[in-house]
């Protein structure tokens, strides 16, 4: 679970810069960042490491810009919230809360795309791309694009070698993600909504009684 949180919580990653190339799902993830003003819906996880392949599943909502809920079921429960300003990560099993400052660093994250402002190409290039042996046989008939930070590789910072996301027409249906370690988590995004009505209690959050809060730097 803590891949995730390199997804929606990590600040400041960057990867290999290079040339934008439009296309088909060039377009589709730029029509996703302006049109998708709210999302919420299901999804299942997989991280791969060599032979281990652990897996997870839960809930998601989202409204632009920076304000998400991700919600881990099982095996595991563990939520994650951004109001914008702040998060948090809620382990019922260690009864703790980490609290950190988003301020304006989601800008060269992967978070930035799937819940930042919709210009994200000024932090990212995109790339039309294809679908590779381990997306499966769904996975090839899906539109791919690849984001690449604009940040040169060089940098401390990084975290991640890179990401695409897998478009069904204009819906996303999957997100995937190489880390540094070589580890590949895979999101796999379903019954999803697009701009449904998501009350803004659901993007705040207050801390379990008697729960240990840790409260860290925003770190990059």
């Amino acid at each position: 679970m803590k891949v995730i949180r390199s997804i929606v919580v990590a600040v400041g990653l960057s990867m290999i810069a290079g040339a934008a190339s439009a296309g088909p799902a060039v377009e589709q993830l730029k029509k996703f960042g302006t049109s998708a003003k709210s999302a919420q819906g299901s999804f299942e996880q997989t991280v791969a490491d060599g032979k281990k392949l652990k897996r997870s599943s839960g809930t998601f909502s989202f409204s632009r810009p920076g304000k998400f809920r991700w919600e881990y079921a099982a095996p595991y429960k563990q939520t994650i919230v951004g109001d914008g300003q702040k998060l948090w990560i809620w382990d019922p099993d260690l009864n703790q809360v980490t609290e950190r400052k988003i301020g304006n660093a989601l800008g060269s994250t992967p978070a930035a795309i799937l819940f930042g402002e919709s210009n994200f190409e000024k932090d990212f290039n995109l790339f039309e791309s294809k679908a590779l042996p381990g997306d499966g046989a769904e996975g090839a008939k899906l539109g791919w694009v690849e984001a690449r930070p604009k940040k040169k590789s060089g940098d401390d910072s990084l975290g991640f070698q890179l990401i695409r996301f897998g478009f069904d027409k204009d819906r996303l249906a999957r997100l995937v993600m190489l880390d540094n370690f070589n580890q590949t988590t895979t999101v796999y995004f379903s019954s999803l909504q697009l701009n449904p009505k998501i009350d803004a209690g659901v993007y705040r959050f207050k801390a379990p009684k008697g729960a240990e809060i840790l409260v860290e730097s925003s770190g990059q």
